[in-house]
């Protein structure tokens, strides 16, 4: 059946939560759509060895949903609770669905998600030439602001980690871990308050995805980065990610930012990883500026959405990685 016949006949779709019985196929439909509407010369392998699907929906049952027409599974969306920040994705609908509303049907339980988690500020990243991506999520509220530059640096190389003031997650007994996330909050507050990728660390931890970087001042959390490593993570095969990495506002913001990508860096090495790979808004210019100074080019880019259309910590002065993917 093509997307161009079934465009023209009506169908009825539910959607309700994603089944762990669903995953394989979840991620199936993941690889085929993003693939076909890229272009992909084998659609099914995009990404291949990557994992988005399974790794969300362990992180967060509750915040996977599911479309199914005739008890079969047909697209998927996932939100992340990042404290008073929330952000969707990714939202795939098998092609041969296409241009049937179920985009917007996938949207309605986010929405009412981030309401149920009071979310202050929510977003997404899309493709920036794509009216019918930003066109749908403007239905939501969802308004486009600066490029996000999804950056990459082959090769890497940095300082020792596990010599102070440098240390992982992974090495931190219970009650330093505590003490960890306590700072790691306090930290991403004072880039905008509310803001915890708590989540995220203990998830990479219990699922052994990666690690986070913790760089300390004495002992003063200045820097973290949440990172995904290899095959079977959101990294991909050779590639360690850095999901969110964050350097404390002020006048040492720069010092640490490169303290914090040599750390990732190191990291990714230690791993016997090929490349680092990293998402900076553009809006955060310094940050953007510093990480191509130290050798990091763009791979590609994508537009972030904002719910309200507001930098949020997309600004000037935020020395934050991110991409919202």
């Amino acid at each position: 059946m093509s997307s161009q016949q079934t465009a023209t006949e009506a169908i009825d779709v539910s959607i309700e939560h994603l089944r762990e019985e669903d995953l394989l196929e979840a991620d199936r439909i993941f690889r085929l759509a993003f693939g076909t509407f890229m272009g992909h010369p084998d659609p099914a392998q995009y990404r291949a060895g990557a994992d988005f699907i399974r790794t969300r929906w362990i992180t967060d049952p509750g915040a996977a949903f599911a479309a199914r027409t005739q008890g079969r599974l047909v697209g998927t969306n996932f939100a992340t609770n990042w404290g008073s920040v929330g952000f969707f994705g990714p939202l795939t609908i098998h092609p041969d669905y296409w241009d049937r509303g179920i985009g917007k049907l996938l949207m309605e339980p986010i929405m009412a998600l981030f309401s149920q988690w009071r979310t202050t500020h929510t977003g997404l990243f899309t493709f920036a030439q794509s009216q019918k991506h930003v066109g749908l999520y403007q239905r939501f509220g969802f308004w486009p602001r600066f490029l996000t530059a999804m950056m990459s640096k082959a090769k890497p190389t940095g300082e020792s980690i596990g010599a102070s003031p440098v240390k992982l997650f992974s090495s931190l007994s219970p009650e330093d871990r505590a003490t960890a996330l306590k700072a790691c909050n306090e930290l991403t507050g004072e880039i905008y308050e509310g803001l915890s990728v708590e989540r995220e660390i203990i998830s990479i931890a219990k699922q052994q995805l990666g690690d986070t970087v913790l760089v300390w001042e004495d002992s003063r959390l200045v820097a973290l980065g949440v990172c995904h490593c290899g095959a079977g993570t959101e990294a991909g095969p050779d590639v360690c990610y850095v999901k969110f990495g964050a350097a404390r506002p002020g006048a040492s913001a720069t010092a640490n930012f490169d303290r914090l990508l040599s750390a990732c860096e190191t990291l990714a090495a230690q791993q016997g990883l090929a490349k680092l790979v990293a998402g900076v808004n553009t809006a955060r210019i310094e940050a953007y500026e510093q990480m191509l100074a130290m050798g990091f080019r763009t791979e590609f880019q994508g537009v972030e959405m904002h719910r309200p259309n507001e930098p949020g910590y997309s600004r000037p002065g935020a020395f934050v990685i991110d991409d919202w993917r």
